[in-house]
């Protein structure tokens, strides 16, 4: 059978932010202004919980915040939309971003990985031309500085040694000719879900450790479920649906754990987070942070868990879910939603923040 395949590709050009650009946040700082919400809540709630977190913040002491845009310049590359971003233990940034050009995955590529020195140096791309780039999510560091990236595109977690090799890849990216096939020479006209099963995930959205180094995937858009690998990279277990129970998911966004080995995942449209122990037993569930975007967990004996909003809040709680303070950032970037993408935390104080909305990656400190 002959067929024609016609491909339309969509660029999108962007403007880089000036140098140095610092935003101080406070008190007195004008909030913007307060959006509809949807039926059945979701991203921005309903009424009675808008109603409610409002009342949480107004309880809760807002925490001062010095906002710095930071100016990376990737030769003959646009940065696009920061998605991920992360730090080793060198101090050197990685920003996983959508922007690329074609590959084998339905088309374009969005997903390439950058590296930076602590002065913001461009140092390299990591895995240049990867079958595994498809729509970059997260990037994240361990603790023996091995750098792993989420891509819900290709639908793998690949895990990076700290010299940019490739040590394991965990999922498996679908065919290009088996999804040619299907739409085009099979007619098929809508993408289905299929059943959940052990070891492929479907949209996947980040990636955490135990203390043991047993591997934690937020298994994603259409999987909803949180997913365990033992620390060789064999399939452990996994628990969790779509849906808006105990245990359910819309959708697991953002993951993260604290030195215990608890599991912290950010279940973004049901604005909360679900804490499990390792072996995925649940241990409760925390709200009063908005609609979850992303977690990480501050480093040191003392830990607290921060929480991004797609409107550009920061949640500081307490490893219990008491919110300890918040913070607005974000404001006079001149867009809405998205804003924070991915949270990064090097202490208690200072944060980075991927944002997918204006192309930015900012240094957070509180003050």
């Amino acid at each position: 059978m002959k067929f024609r395949i016609i491909v339309t590709t969509v660029v999108a050009l962007g403007v880089a932010a000036g140098v140095g650009q610092r935003l101080t946040w406070g008190a007195a700082a004008q909030q913007p202004p307060p959006r509809p919400a949807p039926a059945g809540g979701g991203l921005f709630g309903t009424a009675e919980q808008q109603a409610k977190q409002a009342a949480l913040e107004k309880a809760t002491p807002q925490l001062k915040v010095t906002e710095e845009i930071l100016r990376l310049n990737v030769p003959g590359q646009t940065i696009g939309e920061a998605v991920g971003v992360a730090k080793n233990s060198k101090g050197h940034l990685f920003v996983f971003t959508r922007t690329g050009k074609t590959a084998t995955v339905k088309g374009s590529a969005a997903a390439m990985l950058f590296e930076f020195d602590p002065s913001l140096k461009f140092v390299k791309e990591w895995g240049p031309n990867s079958y595994g780039a498809g729509f970059a999510h997260t990037v994240r560091v361990d603790k023996d500085d091995n750098v792993w990236i989420t891509d819900e595109g290709s639908n793998v977690v690949v895990k990076y040694r700290p010299d940019a090799t490739v040590a394991m890849v965990l999922g498996r990216k679908e065919e290009p000719l088996d999804w040619l096939e299907r739409f085009v020479e099979e007619g098929h006209h809508l993408e289905g879900t299929p059943p959940a099963r052990p070891g492929v995930f479907n949209r996947p959205t980040d990636v955490t450790w135990d203390r043991d180094g047993n591997i934690f995937v937020a298994d994603g858009y259409n999987n909803s479920r949180l997913a365990k690998f033992n620390k060789d990279g064999s399939w452990a277990k996994a628990i969790g649906e779509r849906g808006n129970g105990p245990n359910q998911f819309n959708p697991p966004h953002g993951i993260t754990s604290d030195n215990n080995g608890n599991i912290y995942v950010a279940d973004r449209g049901n604005r909360r987070v679900q804490v499990f122990d390792a072996e995925l037993k649940p241990l409760r569930i925390i709200e009063g942070m908005g609609a979850p975007w992303t977690l990480c967990t501050t480093p040191g004996p003392k830990q607290y868990l921060m929480s991004g909003d797609g409107n550009g809040k920061v949640y500081k709680m307490d490893l219990d879910g008491k919110l300890v303070g918040w913070a607005q950032t974000s404001l006079g970037h001149g867009q809405s939603g998205c804003l924070i993408h991915e949270l990064h935390c090097e202490s208690d104080r200072v944060l980075y923040k991927g944002d997918c909305s204006t192309w930015t990656v900012a240094k957070l400190t509180i003050n």
